[in-house]
C-alpha cells in the first residue's frame, strides 16, 4: 500500500544562524568592549574587514546584524559611550555566534498546502513541511520546506538557500486582558497582587505595560512579602511565553528559522503538528500545537500563522492541557473546538473547548490494542476529513520502544466512534532506516490529501526525513 518517494530531507551543519551572545556575567562586557576600544583606527579597520571577509558571504544583512548587537551592548555601557562607526560593527561582532542548528537532525514533519498558490499548474499544490531542527546543544527549532505535489500524486521539494535567519520578536505585541486575567487564574495567581497588577491595564495591554504595573507594584510594597514576589515572577513569566514573532518577508521559506525565544521553550519547540483550520465564516488560518521544553519541564502551546512570516506562540491552558502530542481538528465539530490528545501517556483522548486556549475536559476513545502499540499510542497529526469519516494516524510504541505508524478511522459526527483500525503498522522501519539519532523509530507529525493521493512525511531514526504515497481509497477500504 505504501509508494515510497525515495525523498530524503538530511540535515546539513553547514546551515547556520545568527545569535546573540552575551556574557553570564554582564560585567565582562564593559572589558571586552575597552579591549576593541583600545585598537588604533587602522587595526579596528583591518580585524572588521577580516571578520565580513569570514562571515558576511554567510548571513544577508551582515552589517545590519553587526549594528543591532552593537544597540543591545550599548545599553552596558556609559551614556556618552560614542565609537566610530568602524567600531560599533566590530563591538557587534564580538557579542554574537553563528550556531548550527540542523547539524544533528531534520525530522518529526507536518505537512499543509502553502498560502501561495500562484504560479502552479492545474491539478497541482504548492506545500509546506514543517521540520523539527536540532543541532547544537540538543536545541529543538522549526524549520520550513517547500515543494509541490502534481495531479498524478507526484512530489518535489524546492531547492534550499544556503542562508538561515531567525525570525525577530515583535515589539509592543498586544495582549487580551480577558484572555490573560484568565489564564492567570488557572495558573492560581488570583490574588490581590495579580489584580492591582492587571485591573489597571485596558483591554490590550502590550509588555511594557504590564512591566510598568509590575514596577509600580513592587515599588509601592517594599518590602515586597515573599508570595508577591513569586506572583510578580510568574506574571512576567507567563507573558513572555505568548509572544509574536516576524521575518523578514524578503526571506525564502526554506531560510526562516524559528528559534526558541521565551523562557518556557529555551531548550526547544518540539513536534509542531501543523493543520490549516477552517472557520464556520469561512476563514481560516493555520495552526499548530506544539511542546515547549525549558529542559525540566514540557507545556503544551500552540501558535497561530496567515503567512508563515508572522506567526503568535500561545499557551493552552486548562486541566486537560497536559502532555506532549496534543492535534487540532481542521474545523468545528458540532460548534466546538476539537482536539486528538494523549493525557495520560498511553491512549488517545478527544476533548471539546470553546476557547481554543482553554482544555478542561478529555475522553479516551483508543488504547493500546496490537502488539506493536502496546507500551502507548499517540496520534502523527491533526484528523484528516473524508467522506468516510475522520482519518486519523497513529502512532504505536512496541517491543524495544519501536515507534511504527498506523491509522484509525473516527465518525464525522462523532469523533469518539472509533469505526476502524488497523491491526499492522501502514509503516514500520526498514534496515537501511533503522539507524539513527534514536533507532529504530519511525514518526510524523501530520499528513494531507491531494486527490486521491495520502501524503505522509514522516521521520526515520529521528535524524531523516522522507515522504510516502498511500491511496487513500485503499486505506479506507481496509478501515471501513
Amino acid at each position: 500500500m505504501i509508494k515510497n518517494t525515495g525523498i530524503v530531507i538530511t540535515p546539513d551543519s553547514e546551515r547556520v544562524i545568527i545569535r546573540p551572545y552575551i556574557p553570564a556575567d554582564q560585567s565582562r562586557i564593559p572589558k571586552i568592549v575597552s579591549r576593541v576600544m583600545a585598537l588604533d583606527e587602522s587595526a579596528s579597520e583591518e580585524a572588521l574587514k577580516k571578520t565580513k571577509r569570514d562571515f558576511s558571504a554567510r548571513h544577508h544583512n551582515f552589517d545590519a546584524i553587526l549594528k543591532r548587537q552593537f544597540e543591545v551592548v550599548r545599553a552596558y555601557m556609559p551614556s556618552g559611550f560614542k565609537p566610530s562607526k568602524t567600531r560599533k560593527l566590530l563591538i557587534g561582532a564580538y557579542f554574537i555566534g553563528e550556531r548550527s542548528y540542523e547539524s544533528t537532525a531534520l525530522f518529526n514533519p507536518s505537512i499543509v498546502a502553502h498560502p501561495d498558490q500562484s504560479g502552479v499548474s492545474r491539478g497541482s499544490l504548492r506545500v509546506i513541511i514543517s521540520l523539527r531542527a536540532t543541532g547544537e546543544g540538543h536545541i529543538s527549532t522549526l524549520v520550513f520546506r517547500s515543494g509541490v505535489v502534481d495531479q498524478h500524486g507526484s512530489i518535489s521539494i524546492d531547492k534550499v538557500s544556503s542562508f538561515a535567519c531567525t525570525a525577530e520578536p515583535k515589539p509592543n505585541a498586544l495582549y487580551d486582558k480577558i484572555c490573560f486575567i484568565g489564564k492567570l487564574y488557572e495558573m492560581g495567581l488570583e490574588n490581590d497582587c495579580s489584580k492591582y497588577i492587571t485591573d489597571p491595564l485596558p483591554v490590550e495591554f502590550t509588555m511594557e505595560q504590564l512591566q510598568d504595573k509590575v514596577n509600580t507594584y513592587t515599588i509601592g510594597h517594599h518590602p515586597i512579602t515573599p508570595t508577591d514576589r513569586l506572583t510578580c515572577e510568574k506574571i512576567l513569566w507567563f507573558a513572555r511565553c505568548n509572544y509574536e514573532a516576524t521575518f523578514d518577508p524578503r526571506f525564502m521559506l526554506s531560510e526562516r528559522v524559528l528559534f526558541p525565544l521565551s523562557p518556557s521553550e529555551q531548550n526547544g519547540m518540539e513536534d509542531a503538528r501543523f493543520v490549516f483550520f477552517r472557520d464556520d465564516d469561512g476563514s481560516g488560518k493555520y495552526y499548530a500545537t506544539y511542546t515547549a521544553y525549558d529542559g525540566r519541564v514540557i507545556l503544551p502551546q500552540i501558535m497561530e500563522t496567515e503567512d508563515f512570516i508572522h506567526f503568535k506562540m500561545i499557551t493552552l491552558n486548562g486541566r486537560a492541557a497536559v502532555n506532549k502530542g496534543m492535534a487540532l481538528f481542521p474545523r468545528k465539530i458540532n460548534g466546538h473546538y476539537a482536539m486528538i490528545s494523549r493525557n495520560d501517556n498511553e491512549r488517545l483522548f478527544l476533548m471539546y473547548s470553546d476557547n481554543i486556549h482553554f482544555w478542561h475536559e478529555a475522553v479516551p476513545i483508543m488504547e493500546p490494542l496490537y502488539p506493536w502499540e502496546f507500551v502507548q499510542i499517540g496520534n502523527c497529526g491533526s484528523p484528516i476529513e473524508t467522506e468516510r469519516g475522520w482519518l486519523l494516524l497513529t502512532h504505536g510504541v512496541g517491543p524495544l520502544r519501536q515507534y511504527s505508524i498506523g491509522a484509525a478511522l473516527l465518525d464525522r459526527d462523532d469523533p469518539s466512534r472509533v469505526l476502524g483500525r488497523l491491526s499492522e503498522p501502514l509503516i514500520h522501519w526498514k534496515d537501511n532506516s533503522r539507524y539513527g539519532y534514536v533507532p529504530n523509530v519511525v514518526y510524523s507529525c501530520g499528513a494531507m490529501v491531494h486527490g486521491d493521493t495520502l501524503i505522509i512525511p514522516y521521520a526515520l531514526s529521528d535524524q531523516q526525513t522522507t515522504i510516502a504515497l498511500v491511496s487513500l481509497r485503499e486505506i479506507l477500504d481496509r478501515l471501513s
